[in-house]
This record gives C-alpha cells, structure tokens and sequence, in this order.
C-alpha cells in the first residue's frame, strides 16, 4: 500500500478468491463490499475472511429505501448494526448518523433506484458523497453525478458497482491519505479527504460496461423483489424478527 495514496473501489457485490486476485491485479488497496439483501453479520463475517495484507475488505450495506416502485438507495459504510431494506429515506439516515456511519448516493438519478437532486439537496448536511463515476452508468449519467456533487459542494467518488467480476477496479477512488482499517476509510469519508476519481479505457472497458448493464435487467424485475419479499422472513425485511421491532415505526412492507 503506497503511503500517500489507497485505491480503493467504494462499491462492489461480489467477493471471492476470483474477486480478490483481481482487485489486487488492477492496483486496488481496498473494496467495499454491499451485496444486496445479506444482512450485515454476513457481510462482515465475509469481508474478514477475505481480507489480507494486500487487500482491505470493508463491508458496508446499500440499503433500499422507500418502496420497490419509488425506492431510494444509500450506501452506509462504518455500520455496526443491522439496518434492514424497505424503510424510510428519513429513518435510514437517522439510524446511520446514529451510528456514525459514512452515507454515500450511489448513483444518483438513475433511474426509479437513487436519490435525485432535490433529496441530496434536502439531506445534504447527512450525506457525505455523491458518486461521480458509476460504471454501470452511461456518461450522461455520470455527468450529471459530476454536476450535482459540484453545486452542492459534496466530495465525489468512483467504483465499478461490480456485480461482475471482470468489473472490479474498472472505476475506483484514490484518496491521498494510508486507509488501513474500516475506521480510517470512515473517517476519509466522513471527514470529507482529498481524492481522485480514476476509470480505465478503451474496447475491453467499454465491453464490460455493457455486459454491467445487460446485468441491470435481472436485479431490477418485479418477479425477484416479489420472491424475496413475500412472508416478511427475508433478511433484510423491515419485519424480520432479527430486527426486533425496531424499525416497525419506518417501515415501508
């Protein structure tokens, strides 16, 4: 790990020992791990195994809030309890701040799963990034990240949003300080440190940005929102007794 700058991808669902050589082949000091619908005991129980002293694994949670038609994503990294799906954008950022979390806008504007310009700008003072380069994205999305980020003065960041493996490290973020630790890239978040946005280029790059996106088809279908949330025992639902009734005055299902 250089001493004066962490690459880190701040956002990938994907991790195992296939994930792992290739973030460390494409120069990553760092990834944030927050699969969709896995509770955080799991993510966290997973990012440990994975992490070594070549490769830092933060878990994190990317959390859906609102409903599946009009639903609002946050990625909260530095959680140290669960938050479930399905709640309240107001009640998702009140139990982060709560917990002293990093509240990052993956994606912002994209499509019926962001948060647009109008509810950064009301949460702004509870948001700590925006992200600029999304590789799932098209450029007009990414520029109008870019855009945003600007007019509301919220630091950016960058990450491959990889549900592929080929896809990690295809964006990430260079922060100009030695991240170590869940704690140190917390506190880069939260306390608003110097970085760089950084992609790769050319025929490959583009090739896996398309197969990112043919991906978006299946994890955006009713059929499997349905699946997941029919009986209220799925992990993340709002109801799940491991909850314990916590977040029943939130809730959205």
């Amino acid at each position: 790990m250089d001493a004066d700058a962490t690459n880190v991808d701040p956002h990938v669902k994907i991790l195992n020992e296939r994930v792992v050589s290739r973030a460390k082949a494409r120069g990553l000091d760092a990834v944030v791990y927050a699969p969709h619908f896995t509770r955080l005991p799991e993510i966290r129980a997973r990012a440990e195994r994975f992490s070594d002293g070549d490769l830092l694994v933060v878990p994190a949670r990317e959390v859906f809030t609102g409903t599946w038609r009009n639903r609002r994503h946050l990625l909260a990294v530095g959680l140290s309890d669960p938050v479930p799906d399905f709640i309240t954008l107001d009640g998702a950022l009140a139990e982060f701040e709560k917990q002293g979390a990093a509240v990052l806008v993956p994606h912002p504007g994209f499509l019926n799963v962001s948060l647009d310009r109008d509810d950064v700008r009301t949460f702004r003072d509870r948001i700590h990034a925006v992200e600029t380069h999304n590789f799932k994205a098209f450029s007009r999305q990414n520029r109008r990240g870019r855009e945003l980020a600007r007019a509301l003065g919220l630091p950016g960041f960058g990450s491959s949003y990889a549900h592929l493996r080929a896809s990690v490290g295809e964006a990430w973020t260079a922060f100009e300080r030695r991240i170590e630790t869940e704690g140190d890239l917390v506190d880069a978040l939260r306390g608003g440190a110097p970085r760089r946005v950084f992609r790769r280029r050319g025929a490959r790059h583009a090739a896996r940005g398309i197969a990112e996106f043919a991906h978006l088809g299946y994890e955006n279908t009713w059929g499997k929102i349905d699946r997941l949330f029919l009986s209220g025992t799925e992990p993340t639902h709002p109801g799940h007794v491991a909850y314990g009734g916590r977040f029943e005055d939130v809730r959205e299902y």
